[in-house]
């Protein structure tokens, strides 16, 4: 197993990305700390620990600099260390520029970027003072190109997301930490529903014509699976992918070529 033994860390674990993302770690015999709000976390921790992995379940608020610290370290007393972690918690709004709030500004830069840059510096304390580890942050599409309709708060967000973890990458190969992004397209996950008809209600359109345009942009003519996702995170979270840092992997079946 790649990840045999491995503690992993990974916020927004409970749905969509984080769940596939929480499970393939735990097939690959990782040791899974899933943090999420809500019971998602709980449920996901219960479906690893069913199918023979081994798995803990946190409620964790990426927004919260208060408790991080704390959840940290709760999870190091209890696995020992943590040698992967996962910025994977992310939300998103539609709106047309003029039309956006800065409630809306604030709740995407909040979690998107603000979270991974709150729980980084909480997690980086332990890996350097362990030798070293890795950092994956989910990033998007829309953090390699700016053109997304009805999302300029949402690409702001990831784009400080992918410039972060650049930044990150440079200064902290000295303590042995790696640090990518990677870099979905158009995911068929919840977030994605609420898309499709946030979009379909601004383009006079149907939420199902909408995903046929994401199918149209997608060279792969699919929409993209969290699992897709996922196998790329346990690439980057395994022995494989050591001489890898600051990377923006794009997995988006073509929507974006870089």
């Amino acid at each position: 197993m790649r990840l045999a033994d491995r503690v992993i860390g990974i916020t927004g674990g409970g749905t969509g990305i984080g769940r596939a993302c929480a499970l393939a770690y735990a097939a690959e015999g990782a040791v899974v700390a899933v943090t999420d709000l809500g019971d998602g976390a709980r449920a996901v921790a219960e479906e690893i620990i069913a199918a023979g992995g081994q798995a803990s379940a946190w409620t964790l608020d990426v927004t919260d600099r208060s408790t991080i610290q704390g959840v940290i370290d709760a999870i190091v007393a209890r696995h020992g260390r943590i040698d992967v972690w996962h910025n994977n918690a992310g939300v998103s709004t539609m709106g047309r520029f003029l039309e956006l709030t800065e409630r809306d500004w604030d709740l995407n830069m909040d979690v998107n970027a603000k979270g991974v840059f709150n729980c980084s510096q909480a997690v980086v304390r332990q890996m350097a003072a362990a030798g070293g580890g890795k950092i994956i942050n989910t990033a998007s599409m829309a953090g390699r190109k700016g053109a997304a309709a009805f999302l300029p708060h949402y690409v702001a967000s990831k784009f400080a997301v992918v410039g972060l973890t650049q930044a990150m990458a440079a200064e902290l190969a000295a303590v042995g930490i790696t640090v990518n992004s990677i870099c979905p397209g158009y995911v068929f996950t919840g977030m994605q529903h609420r898309e499709a008809d946030w979009e379909g209600s601004l383009r006079g359109l149907s939420a199902d014509a909408v995903r046929d345009l994401y199918i149209a942009d997608t060279p792969l003519r699919r929409l993209e699976q969290p699992e897709d996702v996922a196998k790329v995170a346990v690439f980057l979270a395994s022995a494989d992918s050591d001489f890898i840092t600051g990377a923006a992997i794009d997995v988006n079946g073509g929507a974006h070529m870089a």
